[in-house]
């Protein structure tokens, strides 16, 4: 794979406030995914790990595998910025499928799809996962607070982390990233794993963010077992990641709450 990206752009920009102070805001930019030159979505995302965001894009919306991307290239736009990359023609008629016709904003990964069928589409069913304690559960939601940098800059973007219990240092979070888009977040994180050459199922996601219905679709193309959050999920993300085979977790309030396949969580 053939990677191209440019100088980094601005992801932060100061905001003058009626008293005089300054504050950091994160950028909100339209990247469009493009494959053989055609756009699958524009999604306004923040402008950081891009290829990541496009390799996981790719995956998660069913278009190709990760060894069938090739060529890939972020080229800023006027009005935006374009990420580019290259899949066997066999793969066009599942990239049509997929085809997005509008902007996707941040509040919903489903924005854009052209059919009903395709927001409600099926999920595979998950492998046997990892197991996992209560106590590692905290542990891991505890420990994505120190890989948010962003977040701590301006209070305004949402992460998604990759736990493995083994890791030991930096409480077990060995990847993770940030977007003003919890779903492009996930995105990102799922590219970035891919990248990386370790297996999504090895380990658990987790996230900032409410487990709303795409971020469960997402994690189940991504073959997860264990999706770990610090909001509640939608009562259609609990049915979704049931019929998945998924264990849905949360800590709200000091109380871990199990929604789903609740085996993969010891002491639940």
């Amino acid at each position: 794979m053939t990677v191209h990206v440019p100088e980094r752009p601005g992801v932060t920009a100061l905001a003058q406030l009626s008293d005089g102070r300054s504050v950091a805001l994160p950028e909100e930019v339209p990247v469009a995914v493009v494959h053989n030159g055609s756009t699958l979505a524009v999604m306004m995302a923040t402008p950081a790990d891009l290829v990541d965001f496009a390799v996981g894009f790719t995956l998660t919306e069913g278009v190709a595998a990760f060894d069938e991307m090739s060529d890939i290239e972020i080229v800023p736009q006027e009005n935006g910025i374009e990420a580019r990359m290259w899949l066997p023609e066999a793969r066009i008629e599942a990239l049509a499928a997929r085809r997005r016709a509008m902007v996707g904003p941040v509040g919903c990964g489903l924005c854009g799809i052209d059919s009903l069928a395709e927001a409600a589409r099926k999920v595979p069913e998950v492998g046997p996962g990892i197991a996992l304690t209560g106590a590692q559960v905290t542990e891991a939601l505890e420990a994505l607070r120190a890989f948010q940098p962003l977040h701590d800059e301006t209070h305004a973007v949402h992460a998604a982390g990759f736990y493995l219990p083994d890791a030991g240092a930096d409480g077990g979070i060995v990847m993770a990233r940030e977007d003003v888009g919890r779903h492009n977040a996930l995105d990102k994180l799922i590219g970035g794993l891919a990248r990386a050459g370790i297996d999504p199922a090895s380990g658990a996601i987790v996230l900032t963010s409410r487990l709303s219905v795409e971020m469960v679709q997402k994690a189940a193309m991504a073959g997860v077992g264990t999706v770990l959050a610090v909001s509640q999920p939608t009562a259609h993300a609990v049915r979704l990641a049931e019929g998945a085979g998924m264990t849905l977790a949360t800590r709200s309030r000091g109380a871990l709450n199990v929604f789903t396949h609740a085996h993969r969580i010891s002491g639940a």
